[in-house]
């Protein structure tokens, strides 16, 4: 961890449960905060690392671990270990991390950005439908049946990106909910990443990262960021 990006395991409430996460704080130990949502790997080094990220970017980052402390060795295992995620223990997960960082001394601002990628993606959609106090979500390459989402209810501004070369995600489910957007009148932008594979924002998954769109990437979510949670 950089020495300008303070880091610490944590554990927030959500019903009755306590759940397990990374926090990142900036050097200047305040800043808007921002739920950052794992892919179906699990909290690993890749998702710490977005946080330490936007920490040196003067926001305060926390991502849950919604896997209970499991990592995916493999695609089968990240398959079972999304599946197995209940729909209603996921909202109560994601609300209580929302909670926590409007709660915590660092954080500036009447609401949280949502941040995720691949599963973590698709639940930052969840997150802006359900979760109230979100005022900026940003999906990268998620879009998946389970957990269900009904995008008529997101209520807060979406930043959605995708893969070209997505082999979970048709490009036929991404017009669908780019029209969906549309047609229920909602603040979204829906962008497709041209000749890239899903996974190219992963500067651990060597086989699927894309130094140059992952750049792009980055500049998107931070102007995004900045001018919805200003």
């Amino acid at each position: 961890m950089p020495a300008d990006a303070r880091a610490q395991e944590i554990a927030y409430p959500a019903g009755s449960r306590r759940v397990g996460a990374h926090l990142a704080l900036p050097a200047s130990g305040r800043g808007r905060g921002v739920v950052v949502l794992h892919e179906a790997w699990g909290l690993d080094a890749f998702v710490r690392g977005a946080c330490a990220r936007l920490a040196r970017e003067g926001f305060v980052a926390l991502a849950p671990d919604l896997f209970g402390g499991k990592q995916a060795a493999d695609v089968a295992e990240a398959q079972r270990l999304s599946d197995a995620l209940a729909p209603a223990r996921v909202e109560e997960d994601l609300a209580g991390a929302v909670q926590a960082l409007q709660n915590h001394d660092a954080v500036e601002g009447p609401r949280v950005g949502v941040l995720g990628f691949c599963l973590g993606g698709h639940l930052a959609l969840l997150a802006a439908a359900r979760t109230p106090r979100v005022g900026a979500a940003i999906d990268f390459y998620g879009l998946f049946p389970h957990p269900p989402v009904e995008v008529a209810a997101v209520a807060a501004p979406l930043l959605a990106i995708f893969a070209e070369r997505d082999a979970y995600i048709t490009a036929e489910a991404v017009a669908g909910l780019r029209a969906a957007l549309r047609a229920a009148g909602k603040h979204a932008t829906v962008a497709v990443e041209p000749g890239v594979d899903h996974g190219f924002m992963n500067d651990t998954r060597p086989d699927r990262f894309d130094a140059a769109a992952a750049a792009r990437g980055w500049e998107r979510l931070l102007a995004f960021l900045r001018a919805e949670l200003a």
